[in-house]
């Protein structure tokens, strides 16, 4: 669903010509949402408070990661009320697994166009020995999201860059192996840049099949040991030793965001989406989302990000 992420209030004292071009350039802007795993204990605490600052801070839809208790029918009423488009959720596939019909209904119920495998566990990784079972599980729902009329995606790390005896990523194998029907990239430029490939690469690579894009900044430096991040399940409650790596706001660490929109732009993604597993120098999750939302906001405003500048546009955020 294309909605453009800023209102145009006026392009004063432009021509017709130049404030059809205005106009035409906000509208090519890319909607953004936000993982509201990134701010997950907010959600678990406040619900329905919590959507609401997130529309405040400027966001235009949300991806779930749990209901925290609420039925379908009541988070569809709070996005309706509160006007957010709850775009996607990442659902882990042993719940896709134990009832697809059930996920399926619930996130169609609530208005969601995509379901999103956000991590699997590490016998069904490239060279895992469920590596090759996965690859026909996530066909399966594939196939069952899309006669629904829901689509599919798969939410990378960096594991999926493992290669495989035929030299090729496991990442790649996979999108092989399943028809773009059934499954579109949801591509997380965090792990892409981490595992050492070029995000704006990758989504040339994906063109017509990524139409959720994850931006996510960090820093590293030095040698890389132990586990970088808290997944989804698994390791959330693990000790973090690793100070050589930290998830930061957009526009504080190493990701070249401006480009990174302009490859989602030109690969026909319809959303992009900011997440950040944990909060970092030394902001809560909340004032992480709003940092990222400001330096969005700035880098559209300049134009850094259209390809564009806009002119004499007086347009509001």
């Amino acid at each position: 669903m294309a909605v453009a992420m800023f209102t145009l209030a006026s392009c004063g004292g432009a021509s017709k010509k130049a404030e059809a071009q205005c106009e035409e350039n906000h509208e090519s802007c890319l909607p953004i949402g936000v993982q509201l795993y990134s701010v997950r204990d907010d959600m678990a605490k406040d619900f329905k408070g919590t959507l609401k600052k997130v529309k405040e801070l400027g966001y235009d839809g949300v991806e779930f990661a749990g209901l925290f208790g609420n039925t379908p029918e009541q988070v569809k009423a709070m996005c309706a009320e509160i006007g957010l488009n709850p775009i996607s959720a990442h659902v882990p596939l042993a719940e896709m697994l134990a009832d697809v019909d059930k996920v399926i209904a619930d996130y169609k119920a609530i208005g969601c166009e995509y379901i999103v495998v956000p991590y699997v566990e590490e016998d069904r990784r490239p060279n895992g020995e469920k590596f090759m079972q996965m690859i026909e599980e996530i066909r399966s729902i594939g196939e069952k999201a899309h006669a629904a009329g829901l689509t599919l995606l798969y939410h990378n790390h960096d594991f999926e860059f493992t290669k495989l005896p035929s030299g090729e990523f496991g990442l790649d194998y996979m999108y092989s192996a399943i028809p773009a029907e059934f499954l579109q990239t949801e591509l997380d430029q965090c792990w892409v840049k981490y595992s050492g490939q070029d995000p704006v690469a990758y989504l040339q690579k994906y063109t017509n099949r990524a139409p959720v894009v994850h931006l996510k900044d960090f820093f590293a430096d030095g040698k890389q040991e132990g586990d970088p991040y808290a997944l989804i399940g698994l390791n959330e409650n693990e000790k973090k030793e690793n100070t050589a790596f930290e998830f930061r706001p957009l526009g504080k660490g190493l990701q070249d965001i401006p480009s990174i929109i302009k490859a989602s732009k030109a690969a026909g993604s319809k959303w992009l989406i900011v997440e950040q597993d944990q909060p970092s120098m030394g902001l809560t999750p909340m004032e992480c989302i709003a940092t990222s939302m400001e330096y969005l906001k700035k880098i559209k405003s300049e134009g850094s990000c259209c390809g564009e500048g806009h002119g004499d546009c007086d347009h509001k955020h």
